[in-house]
């Protein structure tokens, strides 16, 4: 992706996420996001943070997507839902992109310290 499209998008990732009724969970399932991820993502992603390898040095893991400031459930479906070459346009539903959205934030919260 050229720079200007990346910093467009991630503006208005930004815009959407300091909404704060928009920053609330859709409420999908974090078990099957993961069956999802590994099923379509993992060729790119890591998607497991306990895997022992990496699927592309080139493509952030999905724990560090998770620990990303910026990370919210807003930012995550307006990710998803926008076409952003290379990756795949994979057409996840509404339901789908809730459950792998669900699945990235319980990695940051699996993740936390305490």
């Amino acid at each position: 992706m050229r720079r200007s499209s990346r910093a467009r998008l991630l503006w208005g990732i930004a815009a959407l996420a300091s909404a704060p009724a928009l920053g609330q969970t859709n409420g999908g399932d974090p078990a099957e996001g993961q069956r999802i991820a590994q099923t379509w993502c993992s060729n790119c992603h890591l998607t497991d943070p306990h895997a022992q390898s990496r699927a592309n040095d080139a493509t952030a893991s999905f724990l560090a997507i998770a620990n990303m400031p910026s990370t919210t459930s807003v930012s995550l479906h307006a990710f998803l839902l926008t076409p952003h070459p290379p990756m795949p346009d994979f057409r996840l539903s509404r339901a789908q992109i809730d459950d792998v959205t669900a699945y990235i934030l319980s990695l940051r919260e699996a993740s936390a310290p305490g």
